[in-house]
């Protein structure tokens, strides 16, 4: 770790931020040759930003390769990337990132990560998903180990304020390091310091009042102190600040950096209704890696942002359970009241929703086309009545994990601004993720797109300064 009297430049690439993508750019760079710096404003014990908590990553490959199966080929990928944002990404960006992504996973391997088979039940990932052995921890730990064995300094709760950017160059950074605030030199800077979600006000600002019951799935110290920064500079953005990576997790959460555990993966198997109880969206519309991320979204447009997803016995061991135990009743009704619902209100739902279901084959891990009859909104897929129980619920909250308003790049992660590109800028990771992502997620992309632009900013960054 660098001592605060070890920081004086200039750095040859100066990387801002400590997670996924920013740990890819500085290995890269120091095994080009340069000198890197790596500011990450986290303390150590909570270094890695939103990578801590991730635990696989889509892969293009051809044939079977380590942990995948099978083969996944470029279309099919873009075709799922596309059916998810709903069209809104960059095709050009999106087809080199799934390309890359195919060298990527021999080249974490060989930077320590090591992966295991995919895990069961409604993720459904094995043939296109690389599991991390140990989780998003283990990655980043790996990841640390690696660029420290290559000379690159780390200065932890080193919180970047100001990008020095003079006559379209990078030229320093002003940190906050303890309780001193600093100027480091550098010749080139790769920013990979994440969204603006942890800053409740801009998350307000964006989204309205509703924002103030949204939960941070992810770290606390993303707060786009550094995106505010390059926007005010007057570098391009992409993206919406309404659009994000967010899903419906447990209730019962912590406000920040509960993590991938307080996800509910049941929607599928479910009923799920608001506050009212009524239900108000398709459960099974597709298989859950495709719709998870949609239903953040879902859940904030409900009264209170909160619903609720109930299940019975058939479904209990169908899905990876959240660290937080349902509530149980033998009852629909009983179980409405201990979640806090109109229990005959509830009971009724159940009962219309049963009444609607039809007999046909059931597969948990694939579109079954097991759908309800002459029910509003219908349930596509995996629509078996709730008859057995015991019954089980879970409070449901919008989750926010990264916000996709972002810097706008180049397919070689050069920071963009309306007079050109930064000549000495790169970014990698959720900062300039809206690129690709314009609303929607993939399971597993996010990594992708910041271990592919991660790579693509540290060869970028220390091809120019040598």
């Amino acid at each position: 770790m660098a001592r605060p009297d070890d920081l004086d430049g200039p750095w040859d690439v100066v990387v801002v931020g400590g997670g996924n993508a920013a740990l890819c750019a500085a290995i890269t760079a120091a095994e080009a040759g340069a000198r890197v710096l790596i500011l990450e404003s986290a303390p150590k014990a909570m270094r890695g930003g939103n990578s801590r908590h991730t635990r696989n990553f889509r892969c293009m490959h051809r044939a079977p390769m380590s942990v995948l199966t099978d083969a996944y080929g470029e279309d099919e990928y873009l075709d799922d990337l596309m059916l998810v944002t709903r069209g809104k990404t960059d095709e050009a960006l999106a087809r080199m990132t799934i390309r890359e992504s195919e060298d990527c996973l021999p080249w974490m391997e060989a930077h320590g990560v090591r992966f295991q088979p995919s895990l069961s039940g409604t993720l459904s990932l094995g043939r296109t998903n690389a599991f991390f052995l140990g989780g998003g921890k283990a990655l980043v730990n790996a990841y640390y180990n690696t660029a420290e064995d290559l000379g690159v300094r780390v200065a932890y709760q080193a919180e970047v304020t100001h990008v020095g950017i003079e006559a379209g160059r990078f030229s320093h950074v002003v940190a906050r390091i303890g309780a001193t605030e600093r100027r480091i030199e550098g010749r080139a800077a790769v920013l990979a310091s994440g969204g603006f979600q942890a800053d409740l006000d801009w998350l307000t600002r964006a989204w309205g009042p509703a924002a103030a019951n949204f939960l941070i799935r992810g770290t606390p110290y993303n707060r786009g102190v550094v995106l505010r920064d390059m926007i005010e500079q007057g570098c391009e953005t992409v993206g919406d600040p309404t659009q994000c990576h967010a899903v419906a997790i447990d209730g019962r959460a912590p406000k920040y950096d509960g993590g991938i555990v307080t996800r509910l993966d049941c929607v599928p198997f479910s009923v799920v209704v608001n506050r009212e109880a009524r239900r108000f969206y398709d459960e099974g519309e597709d298989v859950w890696p495709k719709r998870y991320a949609i239903w953040g979204r879902l859940v904030a447009g409900q009264p209170g942002q909160v619903a609720y997803a109930v299940i019975d016995a058939k479904a209990r061991e169908l899905f990876m359970p959240s660290v937080f135990p349902p509530e149980q009743a033998d009852t629909v009704a009983t179980l409405g009241e201990r979640l806090g619902l109109d229990g005959a209100a509830l009971a009724q739902t159940v009962a219309e929703f049963n009444a609607a279901c039809r007999p046909g084959r059931f597969h948990p891990t694939e579109k079954d086309g097991l759908a309800t009859d002459g029910l509003t909104p219908p349930k596509t897929n995996w629509a078996r009545p709730l008859d057995t129980p015991p019954f089980y619920g879970y409070q449901l909250r919008p989750g926010v994990t990264f916000t996709y308003l972002g810097l706008k790049v180049s397919d070689r992660a050069q920071v963009q601004t309306p007079q050109g590109p930064l000549e000495n800028v790169w970014a990698a990771g959720e900062i300039m993720a809206g690129s690709i992502l314009g609303e929607g997620y993939l399971a597993g992309f996010g990594m992708t797109i910041g271990t592919v632009f991660g790579r693509i900013a540290g060869r970028e960054a220390a091809a120019h300064v040598a």
